[in-house]
């Protein structure tokens, strides 16, 4: 079938943005809109081997996966089945790395769409561990100051009912028992440092008493100027969890009365 037949068989049925190149003889790379979480592009490859048009991923899948996950642990447990169960729901086949469709009966745009959604599911494993990290460092947050603080003077997830009946300011830990009440944050990436930024400043606005702690996963957690800003308005910040610890224990002592 002539690329041209091909190309507008991709646009009709997947997008106008796909665009075929060629690469050599019955081969060309495939660009289109789809992308991983963090913005680079599906390597998606068309070919022939065998009398047979195949789609490819030229084994980018699993090395882009490498870059958040030990290539080793894409073979075991949860994500192993995950990625197990998307190949046999669309007739793909692991090839030693590379992620191969064979497209039936020159069903080239239905192919190509199967084939991406493929591997955007194969990609959201990286979600597996993006959720065990933060859930393993708020476990690591409330045990910790379940040390120094009686479990009556702590309120997790607190929220001002009065003024903030949806809870759109929250806290991941209020503490009585002291002078002002502690408002204490658990800073695992970006995105919950520029809310409990974008909090304090509201809670300021209220005019609400209260000193502020902030206590990061680790410094690399968090980009500079996130943190500097977050810096701006916390009364005191722990800059690593796990190396502080010992501080963060004696700042809380020294603060409860109870």
């Amino acid at each position: 079938m002539p690329l041209k037949t091909i190309e507008q068989d991709f646009l009709e049925n997947v997008s106008a943005q796909i665009r075929l190149s060629a690469e050599g003889t019955e081969r060309f790379r495939v660009f289109t809109p789809f992308m991983f979480n963090d913005g680079d592009h599906l390597v998606i490859v068309f070919k022939k081997e065998g009398g047979k048009w195949l789609l490819s991923d030229e084994a980018h899948t699993y090395m882009h996966l490498s870059y958040d996950i030990d290539e080793k642990s894409l073979h075991r447990g949860t994500r192993q089945k995950i990625i197990a169960g998307t190949l046999s729901m669309f007739g793909m086949e692991d090839r030693e790395g590379e992620l191969i469709l064979e497209v039936p009966d020159a069903d080239y745009g239905d192919a190509l769409y199967a084939f991406a959604q493929a591997l955007l599911r194969i990609a959201d494993v990286t979600y597996l561990s993006k959720e065990r990290v933060r859930s393993t460092f708020q476990d690591e947050f409330r045990a910790l100051l379940h040390k120094a603080v009686p479990e009556a003077c702590m309120t997790f997830d607190w929220s001002d009912a009065s003024r903030d009946p949806h809870g759109k300011y929250t806290v991941d830990c209020r503490i009585n028992g002291t002078t002002l009440p502690l408002l204490v944050y658990a800073l695992s990436n970006d995105n919950r440092t520029r809310d409990a930024t974008i909090a304090l400043h509201q809670f300021r606005q209220w005019g609400l008493p209260f000193r502020s702690v902030g206590i990061f996963k680790d410094p690399k957690a968090t980009s500079r100027k996130v943190a500097e800003r977050f810096r701006d308005v916390c009364d005191q910040p722990f800059s690593d969890i796990a190396l502080e610890q010992t501080r963060i224990l004696a700042y809380l002592g020294e603060n409860i009365s109870v």
